[in-house]
């Protein structure tokens, strides 16, 4: 699952500005209200927020929609230009993974360290395995776009991956079809996907995923997850009242004072404290399941812990609630993204 509150690298916003360049359209235009310098497209450490990547997005397709330039278009041709080597550390972590398989486990439990705003999760079958796409984090009039640029985000990847080209066996999408957007996207996945589905998904062939990755290097992936891990615990880090409830959510996860004693100790009203996090972007609820579900992820990432365990470490006092809570923040059981 991708976190909207996350902070977010500028890679994805500078491919953005890259698109617009194609079409003549000033960067200006596409940075405006965003608060985003130019200056910032130029630096590789700069970080900004999903809700600054949204309004590129959205003055992208409102620019080039007065030109006649379709969302389906500017979303197929965003996504191409997602490559391995654009990803940083996350792609590197990818290419160098044993199989495609391990390579997609890899990337969905780093998911928040990408262009992505969706909820990305694999669905096992019999004989194939769908990603399925959740866009609910985005704005309604943003769901179509962050859909279409992720599935072909994800074509370009797998080709990348294997050195091959791979065709999906369906393809299906939540929202309706318009006018000439079926033989766009037949054009792009090899087949015409089915609209008004009750999620939108690529499947693919599972005798797929045990392919061996040409540039599979052990050493180089465990340096690259760590990396990784590193780089995603600074990026969920907080400032402000939010940074100091977080930091003291973390002190014992096993036993997180409610909001009305953390309130106290910061000597102040629970009321104020639910105004000053809210002007922050965030609420208590939503801190402690941050920090309940990255101690999750490191923990059966990392840790040979029963999965009982793993829930009384983190305060509950039933595995079958861990279990919940685990398929609410990731799309999959907690067992499941174990392995």
């Amino acid at each position: 699952m991708s976190d909207p509150h996350v902070r977010r690298g500028i890679a994805s916003t500078r491919l953005l500005c890259g698109l617009a360049d194609e079409y003549a359209l000033d960067r200006a235009v596409c940075l405006r209200g965003t608060a985003i310098a130019p200056a910032l497209l130029d630096d590789p450490n700069a970080e900004i927020d999903a809700v600054q990547e949204f309004r590129v997005i959205a003055n992208l397709i409102e620019a080039l929609g007065a030109r006649g330039v379709s969302d389906v278009e500017l979303a197929l041709k965003a996504g191409a230009r997602y490559h391995l080597t654009t990803m940083g550390i996350w792609g590197f972590a990818m290419a160098s993974s044993a199989t495609l398989g391990s390579a997609v486990n890899v990337g969905l439990r780093y998911l928040d360290l990408t262009y992505s705003v969706n909820r990305v999760w694999l669905d096992h079958g019999a004989s194939t395995a769908c990603l399925v796409i959740d866009e609910r984090n985005a704005p309604p009039k943003l769901s179509q776009f962050v859909v279409l640029r992720d599935m072909a985000a994800i074509m370009t990847l797998n080709r990348e991956l294997l050195a091959a080209p791979v065709l999906p066996c369906s393809v299906q999408l939540r929202f309706p079809e318009t006018a000439g957007l079926g033989p766009q996207l037949q054009a792009m996945f090899g087949c015409m996907p089915a609209f008004n589905s009750p999620r939108s998904h690529l499947e693919f062939d599972l005798q797929l995923f045990a392919e061996p990755l040409p540039q599979a290097n052990e050493l180089m992936r465990q340096s690259c997850e760590e990396q990784c891990r590193a780089l995603l615990a600074r990026r969920r880090g907080r400032a402000g009242v939010a940074g100091r409830v977080r930091d003291r959510l973390l002190k014992n996860p096993g036993q997180m004072p409610d909001m009305d004693a953390i309130a106290a100790e910061l000597r102040m009203t629970s009321r104020h404290l639910r105004r000053l996090l809210t002007a922050e972007g965030t609420s208590y609820r939503a801190l402690a399941d941050e920090v309940r579900q990255a101690l999750a992820e490191e923990l059966l990432s990392t840790a040979r812990m029963k999965m009982d365990e793993v829930a009384e470490r983190l305060g509950y006092a039933e595995r079958a609630s861990f279990t919940h809570a685990f398929k609410r923040w990731k799309g999959v059981s907690p067992s499941a993204f174990r392995s």
